[in-house]
């Protein structure tokens, strides 16, 4: 056994268990998923007060809202609260039988709580708004009841405390109740507790200001939750008139298909699988999950810098360096370990913008669109929204700069699919023809580049979207496409948890 190969499977031991550890520590997480289900929610919920003059309006608003928004709403506020509820005691025992890192466990245990009270100040006013008013007071009242003394939470407490004056009987209003409405609710949370406060204050210029300013809110969420809902939906169905075309032609032309991917000539590999396993090793995994880390540490220990305690615009940048970071290492990893073979064999790393890979790359978003979302409502029940999710999406969704936007965009739109693609369609695809079939090389390399974003809730949904991604590079034969594709995919992302994010 020669030296290299021991240091490879040395690292590669050191990888698995960094690897492993990540998506077992990711299983503990919520799903992203289910909170922008809730932010969805948000928006049904402020959407249904909007009072439009259009006669058509009734039947806009079943399709979009649904019949009874309150009681759905409720639904999810309670599955998702058990959730919260179910990874705070995880979090409590993981910190009494072994407290391994007591400030990392303390901190995700505060921002449990946080949660948790925040959800409870939300559910008790869908209480009230189905008219109970007991089960709300209540639910304040175990709120105020699990805050206690912490400091973090005094905020939130009050907050429950003044919920349950306004709606006790006879009404107990506290002096400070407007601000903390007004700082710890937002949408239509915000405007039903604010109505009841102006109300029973007899303020008639603040309530009519109020509801002038809440219709302007619904009309602006029931636009966006068209644009949300409706645009999905279309694409959907584009997507699916492609895949039933690509159906149809399979079974009339079989091998003259373009499904049919057996009788194409795949690329001609000239270096074997070890330098591909050399590459993964150093090239992503070592250099993504262990180096780079490792570098970005000790910077910030000897500067001080602390990306939690920085504005968003920040953090945005540190997220774009970090991935500038692994896409030049991991790029330069590539670059020195295949540079002996140059020049390369015919058809590696193409990218030719003349010819068709505009439209494979825009026809696989499309057909990418339904198969993803049909196995994401499959992940969701296997794994009831545990699993974890992009620790970018939260910091996005919640981002109302527009020039961190534009950053995230950057990175998730142009960083991440360039190298992603380059590495995953460009060089591991075509070096695991060497190997398999070409279906084999694309579903493989398609579980690899899930298992690389290291949640697990995301394996299933993301090596569908890497199937649909290597079946178009290997059909265009050039980069572009995929880029394209990746490009769009995270752009539609991002698009809708900005939508999403700015409709309170």
């Amino acid at each position: 056994m020669t030296f290299k190969r021991l240091v490879l499977i040395v690292l590669t031991v050191c990888v698995v268990f960094s690897v492993g550890l990540r998506l077992w520590q990711s299983w503990s997480q919520p799903q992203f998923q289910s909170r922008l289900e809730l932010y969805q929610t948000n928006l049904v919920l402020q959407a249904s007060e909007y009072r439009g003059d259009d006669t058509n309006l009734n039947s806009a608003r079943r399709a979009l809202l649904g019949a009874e928004p309150i009681k759905i709403a409720t639904e999810e506020y309670q599955t998702f609260r058990k959730s919260v509820q179910k990874n705070l005691e995880r979090t409590q025992s993981l910190l009494n039988a072994s407290p391994v890192e007591p400030g990392t466990l303390e901190l995700t245990a505060s921002r449990q709580k946080q949660l948790a009270l925040e959800l409870d100040l939300r559910m008790g006013i869908l209480q009230v708004a189905k008219g109970q008013i007991d089960d709300a007071q209540q639910t304040w009242a175990e709120a105020i009841q699990q805050a206690g003394s912490e400091a973090s939470l005094e905020s939130l407490s009050k907050t429950a405390g003044a919920l349950v004056g306004l709606w006790s009987t006879p009404p107990q209003l506290t002096p400070d109740a407007e601000p903390l409405l007004k700082k710890n609710l937002d949408g239509w949370f915000r405007y039903r507790s604010l109505t009841q406060l102006y109300q029973l204050q007899q303020r008639q210029d603040a309530l009519l200001q109020l509801q002038a300013e809440e219709q302007q809110a619904a009309e602006r969420a029931y636009r966006n939750l068209a644009i949300v809902g409706g645009i999905p939906v279309l694409g959907c169905l584009i997507g699916m008139g492609i895949l039933l075309f690509l159906l149809g032609q399979w079974l009339v032309r079989r091998k003259q298909s373009f499904l049919a991917a057996d009788g194409m000539a795949t690329w001609s590999v000239p270096w074997d699988g070890e330098l591909v396993w050399q590459v993964l090793i150093f090239g992503f995994f070592l250099m993504g999950q262990i180096l780079l880390p490792l570098v970005l540490d000790i910077v910030r220990a000897l500067s001080g810098f602390s990306p939690s305690a920085v504005g968003v615009r920040a953090k945005a940048v540190y997220v774009l360096v970090d991935y500038l970071l692994l896409t030049i290492g991991g790029l330069g990893v590539l670059y020195l370990s295949i540079r002996e073979f140059f020049p390369l064999p015919e058809g590696w790393f193409r990218f030719n913008w003349k010819g068709g890979w505009f439209w494979w790359g825009f026809g696989g978003y499309f057909a990418a669109l339904p198969l993803v979302i049909v196995v994401s409502l499959v992940n969701q029940a296997i794994w009831k929204g545990q699993g974890g999710s992009n620790p970018i999406l939260p910091i996005a969704l919640e981002v109302k700069d527009n020039v961190a936007l534009a950053i995230f965009f950057l990175t998730a739109s142009v960083a991440a699919p360039i190298f992603e693609e380059t590495l995953f369609r460009g060089f591991l695809l075509p070096s695991l023809t060497r190997y398999m079939s070409i279906w084999g090389a694309i579903a493989l390399s398609a579980l690899i580049f899930a298992v690389a974003h290291l949640n697990l809730s995301e394996v299933l949904p993301l090596t569908t979207l890497g199937i649909v991604l290597g079946f178009v590079y290997f059909r265009s034969r050039n980069l572009l496409s995929s880029i394209l594709l990746h490009s769009l995919w995270n752009s539609g992302t991002l698009l809708s948890l900005m939508i999403l994010g700015n409709s309170g």
